[in-house]
């Protein structure tokens, strides 16, 4: 099967992080699976929400929101706040993000703080969710690596990293990593979440208008398998290099914002 672009099926698209867009944030990436785009943003607050102070619930909380701005799609999506509700798929997602998330952390740890997670899509082309999920990690590892520089902390809470990354069957054939076209058009769509030593977080999966077989699944899996790899890999280099941006760091930014 051919795909767009000539990918092998086990392929990721070209992946990037570029850190510190967000200047006032703790920590910022846009994350880039191909031609989707996400800033993942990290704030941290030194206080925790009032139902965990009213049941003494002990340490910090983590949680997440997502939005899609209008211009990220073909055609112009609607702001919720000009509908006056957050439309169900947003409320989905930026739960799945704060999951995920949470999964990875000690929030004892964390001590009476809240992080909050934004995530902005820039630009949709297949898998806003995973894009934001792995960017949303590289920035929270980030900003509490800075927050343990700091002194605020003597414990990282964040126990290991955690990505996530689309596969499907189109035309009978699993793929790993899909774009829109191919999300549109194909039999089976699933996204799975895992952590760095290879668990699930989260596995979502459908047949659209058609059924998938046992080993079907273990082959998407197992794709999966080797795209979280080949994810994790690259957010651990982008984590090395936080605070000390490279001239490449510089100029996927600037070369982002011309394109």
């Amino acid at each position: 099967m051919q795909r767009l672009n000539n990918r092998g099926l086990n392929e990721m698209r070209p992946l990037e992080f570029v850190l510190d867009v967000a200047p006032h944030a703790s920590a910022s990436v846009l994350s880039c699976f191909g031609n989707t785009r996400v800033i993942c943003a990290v704030t941290i607050e030194e206080d925790v929400p009032r139902w965990m102070k009213a049941q003494g619930v002990p340490g910090g909380w983590l949680t997440a929101e997502y939005a899609m701005l209008p211009y990220s799609t073909l055609d112009r999506k609607r702001r919720d706040s000009t509908a006056g509700k957050v439309d169900g798929r947003s409320v989905e997602i930026q739960r799945l993000i704060g999951r995920s998330l949470r999964a990875v952390m000690d929030l004892e740890a964390l001590g009476q703080r809240t992080i909050w997670i934004d995530c902005d899509v820039l630009q949709a082309d297949g898998g806003t969710r995973t894009a934001s999920i792995t960017g949303a990690a590289v920035a929270l590892a980030i900003a509490l690596n800075r927050l343990m520089a700091k002194g605020a902390i003597t414990t990282n809470p964040m126990r290991q990293l955690v990505s996530a990354v689309s596969v499907g069957k189109l035309k009978g054939t699993p793929l790993l990593d899909l774009c829109y076209v191919e999300d549109r058009d194909a039999e089976v769509d699933m996204n799975i979440v895992m952590t760095e030593q290879g668990q699930y977080v989260e596995v979502q999966g459908s047949g659209e208008e058609a059924v998938f077989t046992a080993d079907e699944m273990a082959q998407m899996l197992a794709l999966a398998g080797e795209g979280i790899a080949a994810i994790t890999a690259a957010q651990k280099q982008a984590i090395a290099r936080a605070d000390q941006p490279t001239p490449e760091d510089f100029n996927s930014l600037r070369d982002f914002f011309a394109r």
